[in-house]
């Protein structure tokens, strides 16, 4: 028979309702708070770092003296160079160049005060406004910064999360295991190779060219895919992969073995704590111990350094893909210095920091499912 609830039970159970409802109205709140905060927060540091860098890409300004002095190079050679103001006296010639001077610094805004013209810089580059290339176009032809960076952001993104992925599940696993086998040979070998992290990724790409694809003959020396590219859908994918697998290993290399001599401490640390050998006094297996009391507490700072450990790889990843000759954002940039294309130069930047950023505003919440003692959203907006 179907169970009855008296009138008060039935009222309680509504009110009980209605109070879940509240409560969980009342969290996604505070998350939206926080979230909104948090975004502020990161925007601002992006617009101050921005900013700075865009006093120091134009050294105060001083870099529009030297464009100044570009247009004025260039009008004279025109001017001079025509023989349609040849026979012009020198006054004339002088009035014109001096009309096209000023026209030009018009159209690049050259005639406002640098303070003013750096607001308007801030405002472009936050958008990607930037205009078009001084010297750089994409693969498709166009010279439109914002079209040249997009081009190149998918494959940065591509190459550095594989690598990140494999780095964060192999190094879990690895110093899982050690941590299970402490003393043992493979530990301290380990232990060992720990400080060949301290050599930066394109170091070891150089050694891993040579000995695959120079010597052995295995793996392309470089790029993303095969010139000219495979039209078979199957084997240009096959083609990425292939030509994926060098630079994933020298970023994995460069990260691996101080990734697990970490996480490695980590867990022999939480493994001592008085809880775990309370959970052997009762007779747990030991597989049910290490995910319940020694990984879930261990993972909040195992994530935290791994997701720092991203930060450091964005930054050097410039070498990285000159070195393999790979077409992203690093490689766009040691080209862009090279040829002094101020616009993609900063548009770059503005990219990584939003990619920084976005970071930082990842690893809170991921920060807070892992360890219930975070509270996102909390009193003040502020996880504890």
């Amino acid at each position: 028979m179907p169970q009855k609830f008296t009138p008060q039970e039935q009222v309680g159970e509504k009110m009980e309702k209605q109070e879940s409802g509240r409560k969980r109205q009342g969290d996604f709140l505070r998350l939206l708070r926080y979230s909104a905060l948090r975004v502020i927060a990161l925007f601002l540091a992006v617009v101050v770092g921005v900013y700075l860098m865009i006093l120091i890409a134009n050294m105060g300004g001083y870099v529009d003296e030297i464009r100044r002095a570009e247009i004025a190079f260039n009008v004279a050679q025109q001017v001079r160079g025509s023989p349609e103001f040849a026979d012009l006296p020198e006054e004339r010639r002088r009035e014109i160049m001096d009309s096209m001077i000023e026209t030009e610094e018009r159209r690049l805004g050259l005639d406002q005060p640098f303070i003013l013209r750096s607001v308007y810089y801030l405002r472009d580059a936050l958008t990607l406004d930037l205009g078009r290339s001084e010297n750089l176009t994409s693969d498709a032809g166009s010279r439109q910064v914002r079209h040249i960076i997009l081009e190149r952001l998918p494959p940065t993104l591509f190459l550095f999360l594989t690598a990140q992925i494999i780095t964060f599940f192999a190094g879990l696993f690895i110093a899982l295991t050690l941590s299970r086998q402490y003393g043992s040979k493979l530990d301290k070998i380990m232990v060992a190779l720990a400080p060949t992290s301290a050599a930066p990724s394109w170091f070891y790409g150089i050694f891993l060219i040579l000995i695959f694809a120079a010597l052995l003959g295995v793996l392309p020396f470089g790029r993303m895919v095969a010139a000219p590219p495979p039209d078979d859908t199957l084997q240009y994918a096959l083609s990425v992969i292939r030509h994926l697998i060098l630079p994933v290993a020298a970023i994995v290399l460069g990260a691996l073995f101080l990734s697990v001599y970490q996480w490695r401490t980590y867990f022999l640390i939480y493994s001592m704590e008085d809880y775990v050998e309370m959970a052997k006094a009762k007779g747990l297996s030991g597989r049910k111990i290490e995910r319940r009391y020694i990984l879930r507490p261990t993972l909040p700072p195992i994530i935290t350094s791994f997701m720092l450990g991203i930060i450091t790889v964005w930054m050097g990843q410039i070498v990285l893909e000159t070195v393999f000759n790979w077409p992203g954002l690093g490689r766009l940039l040691f080209q862009a210095i090279g040829l002094y294309d101020t616009p993609v130069i900063i548009g770059i930047i503005v990219i990584f920091a939003y990619l920084l950023a976005l970071t930082v505003f990842v690893l809170d919440f991921i920060y807070a499912m892992v360890d219930p003692r975070v509270k996102v959203g909390g009193e003040g907006g502020q996880s504890t």
